[in-house]
């Protein structure tokens, strides 16, 4: 098998988590390069994979050619509980660094490019939504998916600049908009990127029902490992395993625990995992990353299925 062009990030706890055995059924339900679908490979297991982008699917296509336990899916990871009764599964939450680094699919801009922000590469894009929604959507989108506390600022100089169409052009209206010093480490554009991005491609509720697909997918003793590049992603995950693993707390620390009126579907909930100093100096992007694990219990899955709108007060806990 050829190897994959990117590093994947925590691969090693990924794997370890899963604890893949022969015969058994993976799904990787964000294949991007193929990293943590050919660790499980290599390890016996039959992996089925999915993912939204029709580039990575052309890759997953070509290691089907030569993997026959291998089979890729070109579907949103929500939809992976199609995939049937499964051994484990995990999920690489965001963006890809193929994404990011081909300039002309407009994730980034450190190269301008086309603002287009699509995971998909169809629907609606991100030059769609900073041209056509009004100064109160845009700076609502940055404030919540974005944490930009000058979200109004930003949305007022966004709309003063329309048309726009480049990603170069996106940013420099938010460093003007924020007074950005050229040697500030961090650019303030970083902040209402991401806040684009994640309300083009609806992450946060994919991500919320991609848990619940998982919930339902996973067999008794089956594996979760979901792994999240920033505090928006790893608060949903963090309180979807604390809900479904009869942790929540209470309200108030003056009121008893919640009694609970299901039965947990998850336990063994680990605690959240860092990259190891080694990784850290091969792999910069794993220095955002955090690794939740938890093991399926014989439980009905719960039937409520998550939304941003549903975990608000998981996001700005």
């Amino acid at each position: 098998m050829s190897g994959a062009p990117h590093l994947p990030v925590l691969l090693d706890e990924v794997v370890a988590a899963l604890a893949p055995a022969p015969g058994e059924t993976m799904v990787d339900g964000t294949f991007g390069a193929g990293g943590y679908s050919r660790a499980l490979l290599a390890a016996g297991a039959k992996v089925i994979a999915f993912d939204r982008d029709p580039d990575a699917v052309a890759t997953g296509q070509a290691l089907a050619a030569e993997a026959a336990a291998f089979r890729i899916v070109h579907a949103d990871f929500s939809r992976l509980d199609e995939a049937g009764a499964v051994d484990g599964v995990t999920l690489d939450i965001g963006v890809s660094s193929m994404q990011l680094d081909q300039a002309e699919r407009g994730f980034a801009f450190g190269q301008d490019g086309p603002l287009d922000m699509r995971m998909s590469q169809d629907g609606p894009s991100a030059a769609d939504f900073v041209n056509e929604a009004d100064e109160a959507a845009i700076a609502d989108v940055l404030y919540h998916f974005g944490e930009e506390r000058q979200s109004r600022r930003v949305a007022r100089a966004i709309v003063a600049a329309r048309p726009l169409t480049r990603t170069g052009q996106l940013a420099a209206v938010v460093r003007r908009a924020l007074g950005h010093k050229p040697h500030e480490k961090k650019d303030p554009a970083t902040r209402s990127f991401q806040a684009i991005r994640i309300h083009v491609n609806r992450e946060l509720d994919e991500l919320a029902q991609g848990l619940a697909a998982a919930e339902r997918a996973l067999k008794p003793g089956g594996r979760l490992a979901v792994v999240t590049f920033h505090s928006l992603e790893d608060r949903v995950v963090k309180r979807f395993l604390r809900e479904r693993s009869g942790s929540e707390p209470s309200a108030s620390r003056h009121l008893p625990q919640a009694i609970a009126t299901r039965a947990p579907s998850f336990e063994n909930v680990g605690r959240a995992i860092k990259a190891g100093e080694a990784e850290l100096a091969t792999n910069p992007r794993s220095r955002s990353a955090t690794l939740r694990t938890a093991t399926r219990t014989a439980a009905a899955a719960w039937d409520e299925v998550g939304s941003v709108s549903g975990l608000k007060q998981g996001i700005s806990a």
